[in-house]
């Protein structure tokens, strides 16, 4: 039973990662209607510069991790209005944002292993003790820190998207955009911020990530796991994209647990199929007046 309780908080710890980046699929799926692909390169973009920051003097480990968050947030703004925003005032399909998507993503791949190489970086360990003991449960520090920063962060996401005048913006456009534009308000400048919002929410997670692994130039493949928690949950759908997160993280770590580690991809891409067979709208069934 311990053991099982114990695959439970890594499974979460590893799925509140996948929420943070899913989210961020969500909130820019639930205006633009396409998935952008790029969304796990800026994840690791964002482990690569708090890597680099640390590396600096002696500067501090939080400050490096802001600086992190903070790269990774304007390289999402940089894809934003040097590619997705000119695509979208040529009056493009989408399907040609998901092309850009797709050419930025192996770009950035490309990119990262020309400047940092393909081998494994390590970001320094923020505790002495990497384990601790709950009563015969022996819980990670890392999965425990990671756990509480991506439940506040994400709780701060949600009060963000429902309770403030910006998450209005956000709502409105998600609604219709063409609406929310002779109602006066700026859709570009709306747009730009959730780049920035879920570039920074990516960075957050590739830094989690690279705390709890490493720090490589495919780590960004990651981003694939997000986009099927929110196909779960239900594209558009910030809600549904974290709860699908979670489930998709403890399935992975009880197969891989109880079962085997070889099969934990075959299972995660197969409950893809099957929702998208079953319940193509996700678990939170999301239409377009309820998306965000």
């Amino acid at each position: 039973m311990k053991i099982l309780i114990q695959q439970m908080i890594t499974g979460i710890s590893i799925g509140s990662v996948y929420a943070l980046i899913a989210s961020g699929y969500a909130l820019v799926y639930s205006l633009l209607d396409f998935s952008n692909w790029a969304h796990g390169e800026v994840c690791m973009l964002g482990a690569y510069v708090c890597f680099m920051a640390t590396t600096v003097g002696t500067m501090p480990y939080w400050l490096s991790i802001l600086i992190g968050i903070g790269g990774a947030a304007l390289i999402s703004l940089f894809n934003e209005k040097l590619a997705y925003r000119t695509i979208r005032k040529n009056g493009s399909p989408n399907m040609f944002l998901m092309i850009a998507a797709m050419g930025l993503s192996t770009t950035y791949q490309n990119l990262a292993n020309v400047i940092w190489g393909s081998k494994f970086k390590q970001l320094p360990k923020m505790f002495s003790v990497s384990t601790v003991n709950l009563n015969g449960i022996f819980i990670g520090t890392t999965d425990m820190v990671c756990l509480a920063v991506a439940a506040v962060v994400l709780v701060a996401l949600l009060l963000i998207i429902n309770k403030t005048k910006f998450g209005l913006h956000v709502r409105a456009v998600a609604c219709s955009g063409r609406t929310a534009g002779l109602m006066g308000i700026k859709i570009d400048r709306v747009i730009a911020m959730v780049f920035m919002l879920a570039g920074a929410l990516a960075g957050l997670a590739g830094i989690m990530y690279g705390m709890k692994y490493n720090v490589y130039p495919t780590m960004g493949n990651v981003g694939i796991k997000a986009f099927i928690a929110s196909v779960i949950g239900g594209l558009g759908s910030v809600p549904g994209a974290i709860v699908g997160a979670l489930l998709l993280g403890l399935i992975e770590t009880v197969v891989s647990g109880y079962i085997s580690s070889g099969l934990r991809d075959l299972i995660s891409f197969s409950l893809l199929i099957i929702i998208l067979l079953i319940r193509p709208s996700g678990l939170f069934g999301v239409d377009v007046q309820e998306k965000a």
